[in-house]
């Protein structure tokens, strides 16, 4: 469930590149997603295909690949869904945990946990 947008920036695999773009911070989506065109503009390219169930309920095939997500001053590779265009931006929980970030949902912000470390 999205709870509240923050300022991301998606990057190419050399980190010379950066698009930024506001996301809905999703703890109930493992994944970080971003439109498939900025993704590929980037020169990220899918590496496999998953099932994905949606809220509503809908199951469908998405690419997915790795790339750089910069947020809150952390920089993690996260594996990246190819989204629709149109499709609000995700961030996703793993991204948040590899950069040691918890959700402070109340005061909607991100929040850094070094107990993740642990």
């Amino acid at each position: 469930m999205g709870t509240f947008s923050v300022e991301i920036e998606i990057g190419d695999s050399e980190r010379n590149r950066w698009v930024s773009m506001h996301a809905l911070v999703d703890t109930g989506a493992s994944i970080t997603s971003a439109p498939s065109s900025i993704l590929r503009e980037l020169g990220v390219e899918p590496e496999a295909s998953q099932l994905f169930q949606f809220a509503q309920g809908e199951t469908r095939l998405m690419e997915i690949g790795y790339t750089w997500v910069r947020f809150a001053g952390s920089e993690v590779m996260t594996q990246v869904l190819f989204n629709d265009e149109g499709t609000p931006a995700l961030l996703g929980a793993l991204a948040l945990e590899n950069a040691y970030m918890g959700v402070d949902p109340v005061a909607q912000r991100l929040i850094p946990v070094p107990g993740l470390m642990m």
